[in-house]
């Protein structure tokens, strides 16, 4: 069957954010061509934990875009083949003294006021909801509408419901434009792709993806681990973590920071993290940062402390120095989207963020606020512009 090389819209990524953009596009009526330089979920997505969280968001805009996005992905649950491993399992923040559970305290009034539902759970109830955890804590709050899917699987079915054409292994090399500057289409290593518009959802790349456009966006590599253990009877039965995981997520340091983040799956093995550091794109093993993460897992669930890891893997989530993801138009190139930036919550965010991107494409209303997310907000401290770099 031959490929058409022209379409109302080219998205740069395959990942979840990518897919959940051609997606909403397709179902708007636009037709849509993926392309990727690897494969699909080959990036940032294909090393998450499919965490779809609004436990770990303050009250703002992020946690406006996760609630539109909790919503969707309800939506796209009955949609979607059950192998996606869709879980509305909830997520257990717990505190290991009265200082911590005063934090959360205050801080979930906060979130419920935004629409959140969580609950306090008392010391001695902990053990209702998970009967491994260790037995000293001060107590937490449950987050029912915490949930999570395979990111991989995910990725991909909501690629093939998209009723896209997928190119992979084709590194987009820069932009086209028109004599006013408009975008239209992309060069390739295996040839030329035509559109009217252009969406930047290349992850941790979007920043070198924004740069061959002639524009700029501060994205960054951060990198963070995963332990996997061997598949276990459900020991862990939500996502549990430590309150200080909080923190570390709005924390912008580049250096290491480590709270434990501990899972089961619907496979069996049960995943612990989190760490952070920003590194560039160094791949290199760690062995401090899965001694962290084994031990302040230990701590929580001391049943682990007898159960084999099998493997470890690293990925690298896309940062902004504020924490937001870009979402919307590039102020300088004109039909050049962009929709990454994420970080380590691209996979509970896409569904939000592919739909107001469907919106800003098709030129309806938004349904929410974009102005947060602009990538306009950059722009202070962009200096001077040398001007476009299309070609």
């Amino acid at each position: 069957m031959p490929t058409r090389t022209s379409s109302d819209v080219i998205v740069v990524g395959a990942g979840m954010v990518g897919a959940a953009c051609a997606y909403y596009a397709g179902l708007a009526g636009l037709s849509v061509t993926v392309v990727d330089r690897g494969a699909v979920a080959g990036g940032t997505t294909g090393a998450g934990e499919g965490n779809l969280l609004v436990s770990d968001k303050e009250p703002g805009p992020e946690l406006e875009l996760a609630l539109l996005s909790a919503r969707l992905w309800r939506e796209l649950a009955k949609s979607l083949p059950p192998r996606i491993e869709y879980e509305t399992k909830g997520g257990l923040v717990v505190a290991s003294g009265p200082a911590g559970m005063a934090a959360l305290r205050d801080f979930a009034a906060g979130q419920e006021r935004a629409g959140v539902e969580a609950h306090e759970i008392t010391p001695d109830r902990l053990t209702d909801l998970e009967p491994h955890l260790a037995p000293d804590l001060a107590g937490g709050f449950h987050y029912p509408q915490d949930a999570q899917v395979q990111p991989a699987l995910a990725a991909a079915h909501l690629l093939r419901a998209s009723d896209a054409q997928v190119r992979l292994g084709a590194e987009v090399t820069s932009l086209l434009a028109g004599p006013d500057g408009r975008v239209t289409g992309v060069r390739t290593a295996t040839g030329v792709l035509h559109a009217p518009h252009v969406v930047n959802a290349a992850g941790v790349w979007g920043g070198e993806l924004a740069r061959r456009a002639g524009s700029d966006l501060p994205v960054l590599p951060r990198r963070g681990f995963v332990l996997v253990t061997e598949p276990l009877p459900r020991v862990v039965r939500h996502k549990v973590y430590a309150a200080d995981y909080v923190a570390d997520v709005a924390n912008g340091s580049a250096a290491l920071q480590t709270s434990a983040v501990v899972e089961g799956t619907a496979a069996g093995p049960v995943l612990i993290g989190a760490s952070r550091e920003r590194v560039g794109f160094d791949r290199g093993l760690s062995t401090e940062v899965l001694r962290r993460l084994a031990a302040q897992a230990t701590a929580l669930f001391p049943v682990l402390a007898g159960v084999r890891a099998i493997r470890t893997y690293a990925g690298f989530r896309p940062y902004l120095p504020d924490h937001l993801p870009a979402i919307g138009p590039d102020p300088h190139v004109p039909g050049l989207l962009h929709a990454c930036g994420h970080e380590g919550a691209g996979i509970g965010l896409a569904p939000a963020t592919g739909l107001l991107v469907a919106q800003l494409l098709t030129g309806e209303q938004p349904h929410m606020d974009i102005g947060p997310f602009h990538p306009r907000r950059f722009e202070a401290s962009r200096g001077t512009r040398s001007g476009p770099h299309l070609s």
